[in-house]
């Protein structure tokens, strides 16, 4: 099997030095960046290694705790479809996470690309890549949280090889512990989490779910004119096949989104479940779509 990365898994804990006794980063090259900062193209000095350092602002103690806990989930991650964890760094007003590199940009850009022909065939591909990587986190008991295009990485821009990233805002499960959380985009965001109820596995699935039709299809399921009618359309569960881009959809690939995207939250796929499912297993359809 393929090493989840270029480097062994590693336990890292942050470290009070500056990270430029260790390694170079690269200002100018800016890979992406999010609500907690930017992340940028650096080299470990010793090894040559090309590596990515997420800078987090993180000043007072809530803040500077919440990246630990990012730290802390990725510790607990070693997988080939989730972005593995290098080094780590603290100083007065940040921590720096140094990761694992790709090349790939979002899989994001390329559902939006006009120039990119994502066939059925692809987004199997990603979406088994997208699921397997969560079953590995549910065994590991911990909740993403905020699965969606812009947190899938393509490895390289040729194959189609993809990497789960951004776990600031995931979460140990501890089914004793009833967990409510209020954050994510809203277009991606499961009923449970806009009720403010309880999450738990199925709720990474719902976002599977959205994710499985917006590459089938560049659009966006439960998306309104503003954040209010998209919160209601997801608690109507207000969804269809109806846009004529589902004409030459499959109906195995229907059939799991229908699965997915289901209010009550225990009657949808489990991961593993869902990797069993004729859409990402059925050898005949998979020629038929070749």
């Amino acid at each position: 099997p393929t090493p989840p990365a270029p480097f062994d898994h590693r336990i890292v804990s942050a470290k009070r030095v500056g990270i430029s006794n260790y390694y170079n980063v690269n200002e100018g090259e800016i890979l992406g960046g999010g609500r907690f900062g930017q992340v940028h193209k650096c080299e470990e000095k010793a090894t040559g290694l090309k590596l990515a350092a997420k800078i987090i602002k993180a000043q007072g103690p809530k803040q500077k705790d919440e990246v630990k806990n990012e730290i802390n989930v990725m510790n607990q991650l070693n997988h080939v479809n989730l972005i593995q964890l290098y080094d780590a760094f603290e100083s007065k007003n940040d921590i720096v996470l140094v990761m694992e590199y790709v090349e790939g940009g979002e899989l994001f850009d390329r559902i939006i690309d006009e120039n990119y022909n994502l066939t059925e065939m692809d987004t199997i591909s990603f979406i088994k890549q997208i699921c397997k990587g969560i079953q590995y986190m549910h065994q590991m008991y911990i909740l993403h949280l905020d699965l969606k295009p812009e947190n899938i990485l393509c490895v390289n821009r040729k194959a189609n090889q993809i990497k789960i990233i951004d776990f600031g805002l995931a979460r140990r499960y501890k089914p004793r512990e009833k967990l409510r959380v209020n954050f994510g985009t809203p277009e991606f965001l499961a009923p449970e989490v806009v009720n403010y109820e309880f999450v738990s596995f199925p709720t990474d699935m719902w976002s599977l779910g959205v994710i499985a039709y917006m590459l089938l299809t560049g659009l966006s399921p439960f998306l309104g004119d503003d954040d209010n009618e998209t919160l209601n359309n997801i608690l109507a569960c207000n969804w269809d096949f109806e846009d004529e881009e589902f004409r030459d959809v499959s109906d195995e690939a229907k059939d799991f989104i229908s699965k997915l995207l289901i209010k009550e939250k225990c009657w949808r796929l489990s991961a593993t479940a869902a990797l069993k499912h004729p859409w990402l297993t059925d050898h005949k359809l998979h020629c038929k779509l070749q």
